[in-house]
């Protein structure tokens, strides 16, 4: 299928790797010319490069920036005047006890996992509607809707998130322009990865034992009975991004493998 993302531009924030570096894939592949961005400036070149080397001919470039600061998302959008998307991945996680996350920490999450994205869709959306076209997704989670106990205060920035892409979807009725959310599942990120490989050093087993395990105990209810793959949430996106999804609007579409949540005992 052509998305019909040809002479598209993409910006995709926290894309060096995991989820925002499989959607930036997606886009490229699909024809956009697509900026990713991260932190560091040699793990985003290694990521410009790896996308180059993949997809010969596509349109790559990269823009360093903490976006999770006013001046970052400043220095991204003099540099990039104009996108036909955004994807707001950019996203941190940590456990802790609601009771004992200090001030400084829950503005960290808040700073990084929601005003990132309002910033950056406050800056280019009168750009898009100059042009009556534009795409806005924001990379939520599944755990917007089953917040968890041992990580409230990130699950609040994606309650968040899910508020923001409501208000922005009303901010711009009955344009070009749509803004929507994904909800992924318990994805094999890079994080993922290394977590998974500890757990493994530690305790032993097999990658598929412990898979089993997880979505055995902790995740009964899914369907799929494995980690979600990166891509598999960047082909989504790519299809949210592209003209073809113009009815796709104010959704929050999850990507969980078809997990349900658990009733709540009364």
């Amino acid at each position: 299928m052509d998305l019909d993302l040809n002479n598209k531009v993409a910006f995709v924030s926290g894309s060096s790797a995991g989820i925002g570096f499989a959607t930036a894939r997606a886009l490229a592949r699909e024809g956009a010319e697509v900026v990713i961005n991260g932190r560091d400036a040699h793990r985003l070149e290694d990521a410009v490069k790896r996308l180059r080397d993949e997809l010969p001919g596509a349109r790559v470039s990269g823009v360093t920036a903490d976006l999770a600061t006013a001046e970052g998302v400043k220095k991204v959008t003099r540099t990039i005047p104009h996108v036909d998307v955004l994807v707001n991945n950019l996203g941190i996680y940590a456990a802790g006890d609601v009771t004992r996350v200090a001030d400084s920490e829950w503005l960290r999450f808040f700073e990084t996992n929601v005003l990132s994205g309002v910033r950056l869709a406050r800056e280019w959306l009168d750009s898009m509607k100059q042009n009556n076209w534009g795409r806005i997704v924001f990379i939520s989670s599944g755990l917007a809707i089953n917040l968890p106990i041992d990580m409230t205060h990130y699950g609040v920035t994606k309650v968040a998130q899910l508020a923001v892409v409501r208000g922005l979807t009303e901010a711009v009725a009955g344009t070009g322009i749509t803004v929507n959310s994904v909800l992924p599942g318990l994805t094999a990120t890079e994080g993922v990865q290394d977590f998974v490989g500890a757990l493994l050093e530690e305790n032993g087993g097999t990658v598929e034992e412990l898979q089993a395990a997880v979505f055995g105990a902790d995740r009964p209810t899914s369907l799929l009975r494995r980690f979600i793959e990166p891509d598999e949430i960047g082909h989504l996106v790519a299809y949210l991004a592209s003209p073809l999804a113009a009815a796709i609007n104010g959704a929050a579409i999850p990507v969980n493998g078809g997990a349900v949540h658990r009733p709540i005992a009364a």
